[in-house]
């Protein structure tokens, strides 16, 4: 991914119940956001829950957040190809703030930030273009493209672009298990760009690591789970597929994530029934983050897995769940209650 892959995006007013999507919705709740509008404006201007908002084709340069207030509300492309409406924005961990107060951190940099439950996010692009190589003074080179926290959160056919940390999985507590479902969605990345504490479920989505232009391996890792210690369940990625842009092997599948504010995190991450690629390394799949806390350790495991990069040559590095175990870490039983496929 590169910035000039992008238009420029512009702000303006917004259109409410005009031409709507494919699908049927209620017209008296819909907003219009259409090229020259902001969709931040039209987030803004939702009152309650329940509320619907189609982006039309075009490209949308602001950072948008969502807030708590806006429960159940649909955010949408109006049209089924995700690459016709794409959201973004190039704010870094480093960046500074335009008011000077600090730099942004790595939640602070995200281009869509969510905390609103039963959140569904679908047919669209929502991207950081933020690169190391046009900020060579910035060393907090994270730039989410988005930062979703609140339960029951749904994205489908979403394109999610950037390069370190590209999607990050939140709860809004240490002791709120908030659940995420991504289904039929593509992440790309290179440096722990699926990463955070939800129980976050990834189901026939497509993870893509990027070339990186550093001598050294490994380039990066997909996951980071930072998994709550009371959680039962962290991240599990089911009938997806992991490809590369890079060298074979160059890239690991996951490294644990405990933060310093959060040392008693377990991260869990569960990939089955997957085709990983070449780019992962098939012999040390795992990596530490911290040696303090090593992967072995931790709740990692993995489940009638195809595919060059899910070869197993040294069993004690690819733990395997049984069949038994299989059945524990299904998305039913990490999300419990919520059914989210209804609501599409």
């Amino acid at each position: 991914m590169r910035r000039r892959t992008f238009l420029t995006g512009i702000a303006g007013g917004l259109v409410a119940a005009g031409a709507g999507p494919a699908v049927a919705m209620d017209r008296r709740r819909a907003l219009h956001v259409r090229p020259g509008d902001s969709l931040q404006a039209a987030v803004d201007a939702v009152e309650g829950a329940g509320w619907t908002i189609v982006v039309h084709p075009g490209t949308y340069r602001e950072v948008v957040n969502v807030p708590t207030g806006a429960g159940e509300l649909t955010l949408r492309g109006a049209t089924r190809d995700p690459r016709d409406t794409v959201i973004v924005f190039d704010n870094a961990n480093g960046t500074q703030k335009p008011d000077g107060s600090g730099t942004y951190g790595t939640a602070g940099s995200a281009t869509f930030t969510s905390a609103a439950p039963g959140l569904i996010v679908r047919d669209l692009t929502l991207a950081n273009d933020w690169l190391r190589a046009d900020h060579p003074e910035i060393t907090g080179t994270q730039a989410v493209a988005a930062y979703v926290t609140g339960d029951r959160s749904l994205f489908s056919n979403v394109r999610l672009l950037a390069h370190q940390d590209t999607l990050f999985v939140d709860t809004a507590a240490l002791n709120s298990f908030d659940r995420q479902y991504f289904t039929h969605c593509y992440i790309e990345g290179d440096v722990d760009f699926v990463f955070g504490r939800a129980t976050a479920v990834f189901a026939d989505c497509h993870f893509h690591t990027l070339q990186r232009d550093v001598t050294f391996t490994p380039k990066g890792m997909v996951f980071a789970p930072s998994t709550a210690r009371a959680n039962p369940h962290g991240i599990l990625a089911v009938r997806s597929r992991i490809t590369s842009g890079a060298e074979d092997a160059a890239y690991k599948l996951a490294r644990p994530w405990v933060p310093s504010y959060e040392t008693t995190a377990w991260p869990s991450l569960v990939v089955r029934d997957t085709r990983i690629g070449p780019g992962i390394d098939p012999v040390a799949p795992y990596v530490n983050m911290r040696d303090a806390y090593p992967w072995q350790s931790m709740r990692f495991n993995e489940y009638r897995n195809t595919g060059p990069g899910s070869v197993i040559t040294v069993p004690e590095n690819r733990p395997q769940l049984t069949p038994v175990e299989a059945g524990l870490h299904t998305p039913a039983t990490y999300l419990g209650d919520w059914r989210p496929v209804r609501s599409l």
